[in-house]
């Protein structure tokens, strides 16, 4: 009897030895997983991709170092097109591979579709690029943090920029209705009328995707609006600005980082040139940020697009957190967040009790010889 038990104890402890080890939170095999989420295919993809390079370079570097806790970090890359229908699955698909977080997503609207998902999983979200202030502000999402500024900071510079640094008194506010522009051009507009500098003389959203404009562009020159105030994303503005040039218009065009991109001057061309546009303030001399550059440029072959350094940043926090707290549990990532400065391309980071990237900010650009210029 007791050579059959000595066998089967044998046996058992032989199968079990041989059985992968898995444990939660993304870890199994001894690998931390790590999603990349956003607009990587569609229109608004030059907004998406430059995140996953950003992950990708990040992600070698700390690899070739021995990794994060001992452990490789693998990058697991899903697509939403910013789109919230698409978010969601692709929030399931993140959660179904057990990352531990989330750099992403893009958009804001994509944004909030994902974000209960991932509360539900305890999977912390670091957006380089979701500026709508509600996100943080609402105390909904605990697990949401990003790495740039929200709207509110963004409509308030664009405000102050046009009434007082250009001293305009008539001004249009436009928007395409969705979460992140709709919201910039309601701070705007609010913000405009509480400072009682100047007048809201139209304020209007516009259809996404539509190739004529014309009959929102016929009410802003009916109006007399001296300047535009738009809130959306670049195929939109791009479309809006060349349709006002082309009809001779001189009204000045002010937008968001949702245009402060180089695909917007691509496809705007000559109309291009004399667009505002606020976006992350520039970091160019910051060392980590030139050495970012430098290793993308030798890695992909060209500069960096936009929300690289953000998302740069978001990877290099996340990991940062991870390694300090000494494990991938949620409450403890959080902490470590929440209580810790880091080295960043966008300078030296931490965040807030709401989730808001402390120590990073806006400026305001101007597309000057077909590239965007930061106006001191």
């Amino acid at each position: 009897m007791k050579k059959i038990v000595i066998f089967f104890l044998i046996a058992f402890l032989a199968v079990a030895v041989t059985l992968p080890v898995f444990s939660n939170g993304g870890q199994e095999g001894g690998v931390i997983k790590i999603g990349v989420a956003g607009a990587h295919s569609g229109d608004l993809a030059s907004y998406g991709i430059p995140s996953i390079k950003a992950a990708e370079l990040v992600v070698a570097d700390w690899n070739a170092k021995g990794g994060v806790l001992g452990k490789k970090i693998e990058l697991v890359v899903e697509d939403d097109q910013c789109k919230p229908e698409i978010a969601t699955n692709t929030a399931a698909k993140l959660v179904g591979e057990k990352v531990v977080a989330v750099i992403g997503h893009i958009c804001s609207g994509a944004t909030k579709a994902a974000l209960g998902i991932y509360k539900d999983a305890k999977i912390i979200t670091i957006s380089p690029s979701a500026t709508n202030p509600p996100l943080t502000q609402s105390g909904e999402y605990p697990n949401f943090y990003r790495t740039i500024a929200p709207d509110d900071a963004q409509a308030r510079l664009e405000v102050d920029f046009a009434t007082g640094t250009l001293g305009f008194k008539k001004l249009a506010i436009l928007h395409d209705k969705g979460d992140y522009g709709k919201g910039l051009a309601e701070f705007a507009k609010a913000m405009v009328e509480s400072d009682g500098k100047a007048e809201v003389v139209l304020y209007e959203g516009i259809t996404v995707g539509a190739v004529d404009y014309s009959a929102v562009i016929n009410k802003i020159n009916n109006s007399g609006a001296q300047a535009v105030i738009f809130g959306g994303y670049h195929p939109e503005a791009s479309k809006l600005v060349s349709q006002m040039k082309k009809k001779g218009m001189t009204t000045v065009f002010i937008s968001d980082d949702g245009v402060k991109d180089d695909t917007f001057i691509k496809v705007a061309g000559e109309y291009a040139e004399g667009v505002y546009a606020t976006g992350p303030k520039d970091t160019s001399t910051n060392p980590m940020t030139q050495a970012a550059n430098k290793a993308h440029q030798e890695k992909y072959g060209e500069d960096p697009g936009a929300f690289f350094l953000n998302a740069y940043a978001a990877t290099t926090a996340i990991l940062n957190a991870i390694q300090k707290a000494g494990t991938t549990d949620y409450d403890a990532v959080s902490k470590a967040l929440k209580s810790n400065y880091v080295e960043t391309t966008l300078g030296n980071i931490s965040f807030d009790a709401k989730g808001d990237a402390i120590g990073v900010g806006f400026s305001v650009f101007q597309v000057q010889n077909g590239k965007y210029v930061e106006l001191k």
